[in-house]
């Protein structure tokens, strides 16, 4: 027995860790789930600040699809490039050039003053006909212009 009458038991200055694990994992769990939830939209590469312009390939010309500033799409291939097309025949003519050239360069042309709307449809009705990467096409004078300080 000790002098002041207890048995021999020490005191252990230990922290219980077992329970913020158990919060830890709880945790993951529900982040693991809600992650994949978060992610919507369409997947578009977006051009790094500074970077250079693609050289040109000379196999592959690129498909392009233009928006103008009333949200009509145009495509450069077919028989007339000039006229507006519905949204049915650009995904009927892209799904037909992709299948025969599946890494055909898929880029975006829009108006600076077409609709947001008009843009992301687009690019919506390029991803339904298999389009895996769309691009932009700017204007790279405006660009350097609109960063000029003021």
């Amino acid at each position: 027995m000790s002098p002041n009458g207890r048995k021999g038991r020490r005191l252990v200055a230990e922290m219980n860790v077992v329970p913020y694990i158990d919060v830890m994992l709880v945790l993951l769990i529900i982040f693991m789930v809600t992650a994949p939830l978060l992610t919507q939209g369409i997947k578009v590469d977006l051009p790094k600040a500074g970077a250079e312009p693609l050289p040109p390939d000379k196999d592959a010309k690129p498909l392009i699809l233009s928006v103008d500033s009333g949200g009509r799409y145009y495509l450069n291939i077919g028989s007339d490039e000039e006229s507006a097309i519905d949204e049915d025949t650009v995904v009927q003519r892209v799904k037909t050039v992709l299948s025969r050239e599946p890494k055909t360069p898929v880029l975006v042309k829009a108006d600076t003053n077409v609709a947001y709307g008009s843009v992301v449809t687009g690019m919506v009705l390029l991803q339904q006909a298999g389009a895996e990467k769309v691009g932009f096409v700017t204007d790279p004078k405006t660009a350097q212009k609109a960063r000029a300080p003021r």
